[in-house]
């Protein structure tokens, strides 16, 4: 299974993002999604779970701002970010995640999308 991030871009601090995660070319195997990010000079880090039973987890940092969900239909994952801040500029990454906390990645990563909040 290939997971596709897209959606970044520039936004202002308090603007809001979409992010799309896809999956190609079957979802069947995907229990547990992750959305990760990785800012300049840190390390990689969890930001939003969500397993195949609805059940979500945030980091700290984006708790009340952000939103992960998932379009069955669509076999798409989304992340709504709302409220950003500078310190949310990274590059966000999707993976198949374990199911329970702390949802370690379980695939090589993919392609990610830049986040970028700066006035």
């Amino acid at each position: 299974v290939q997971l596709q991030a897209s959606g970044g871009g520039l936004v202002q601090p308090g603007g809001t993002l979409r992010l799309s995660c896809a999956a190609s070319p079957s979802v069947f195997s995907i229990n547990a999604l992750g959305w990760y990010r990785q800012a300049p000079g840190k390390q990689r880090e969890l930001v939003a779970a969500i397993t195949d039973r609805g059940n979500t987890n945030y980091a700290d940092s984006v708790k009340g701002r952000f939103i992960i969900s998932k379009d069955n239909a669509k076999d798409t994952w989304y992340l709504q970010m709302n409220s950003l801040k500078p310190e949310d500029t990274a590059v966000y990454y999707c993976n198949r995640a374990s199911y329970y906390p702390p949802h370690h990645p379980l695939d090589a990563w993919g392609q990610g999308t830049q986040v970028t909040v700066s006035s």
